[in-house]
């Protein structure tokens, strides 16, 4: 039986995860084996690639000389919070793989917040004194303006995405070429995207069964491999309806193949194609932001806050697991509401008599 988009995502994360624990001491097994029954082959993943630049500083910086694989338990309860601050610092700016790197605040928030996980569980199966992670604080995340497609009185950045995706307005000769071929399903796809809110690893896991146009609405497989009903308008069952009908045309196309969203090859489209084709079209529209698959998603739950005022049905929509997630990123938007709402105000109460 063929393995699903997510079935093989999982056995590729895992595959990546055991090649990189090649590269670290003994010890990490223990840690990665504790921790698989509450997390995702993803999260193990990025654990992992956390990890190997941590114990690529440790090499460098502090056991110099040692390799990451002959580190034992007993160099990592050596360290003190000091190593770590000074590891943290380090991430600023660090070489690995013979490239250099640097994190942001997220990043670096990541980083430490594995360290605090590693640390913890060998400080609770007392194979270490102290859990040295955890007294080191948590980098002060600056939050970003929301970048989105903007929809108002004064532009229309929404409506000039779809309008270049359907028409190829603006695309060069080349990109023109291919256009013809593909303007059903990129329409298809931005439409989506903005209709529904869905992350990109959602959109290319999507197969044509999981559809159900008499309820307007398809299953998806959210972050944690939950699977989840959302619905869609008209608007985007048009879009999509368009889009099948061309997919069904395609003699080429094997039939065992169940993915929605087709890439040129005839086989399931990829992450990396889709953020190239939302990347061709948006640069067009609104050339001073820079619009990715996350951005579509963030224009979503800011119009569908403007227009609900809900934030707990815009966490839902989006698959936010806690409600303050959302609050963060649409803060920007609940202080506009307060603006128009202060501006608004009669203070003498006489405008309704």
């Amino acid at each position: 039986m063929e393995k699903s988009y997510f079935e093989s995502r999982e056995i590729n994360c895992i595959e990546r995860t055991n090649a990189l624990l090649d590269e670290m001491p003994y010890f990490v097994q223990d840690f990665f084996i504790g921790v698989e029954m509450r997390t995702s082959p993803l999260t193990r993943l990025n654990y992992a690639y956390d990890l190997r630049v941590f114990f690529e500083f440790l090499t460098s910086k502090v056991f110099r000389g040692k390799n990451a694989v002959d580190l034992e338990l007993k160099d990592l309860d050596r360290l003190t919070a000091s190593d770590i601050e000074l590891f943290m610092s380090y991430l600023s700016h660090y070489k690995i793989n013979g490239k250099y790197e640097r994190c942001t605040e997220t990043g670096k928030a990541r980083k430490l917040s594995t360290l605090r996980s590693f640390y913890k569980y060998f400080f609770n199966k007392n194979l270490i004194s102290a859990n040295v992670a955890a007294k080191v604080e948590m980098p002060k995340i600056h939050e970003k303006e929301i970048i989105r497609l903007d929809s108002n009185e004064k532009v229309d950045e929404i409506g000039d995405m779809l309008y270049i995706t359907q028409s190829g307005e603006g695309l060069t000769d080349k990109q023109k070429a291919f256009h013809e071929t593909t303007k059903l399903r990129d329409t298809a796809i931005i439409t989506l995207f903005l209709g529904t809110g869905i992350r990109i690893s959602e959109l290319v896991g999507l197969n044509v069964e999981d559809f159900d146009f008499n309820t307007n609405s398809f299953v998806a497989t959210r972050k944690g491999g939950n699977r989840a009903v959302l619905y869609f308008n008209d608007d985007v069952a048009a879009a999509l309806n368009a889009y099948l009908i061309e997919r069904n045309d395609n003699l080429a196309l094997p039939k065992e193949e169940h993915a929605m969203f087709i890439s040129l090859q005839n086989k399931r489209i990829s992450p990396r194609t889709v953020q190239e084709l939302v990347k061709k079209y948006a640069k067009i529209a609104s050339p001073l932001k820079h619009i990715t698959p996350h951005k579509l998603r963030s224009t979503f739950g800011t119009n569908l806050y403007r227009q609900t005022g809900d934030i707990y049905v815009v966490a839902d929509c989006l698959g936010h697991k806690n409600v303050e997630t959302t609050k963060k990123h649409y803060a920007a938007i609940t202080e506009d509401r307060r603006k128009k709402a202060a501006q608004s105000l009669d203070i003498t109460g006489r405008k309704d008599t």
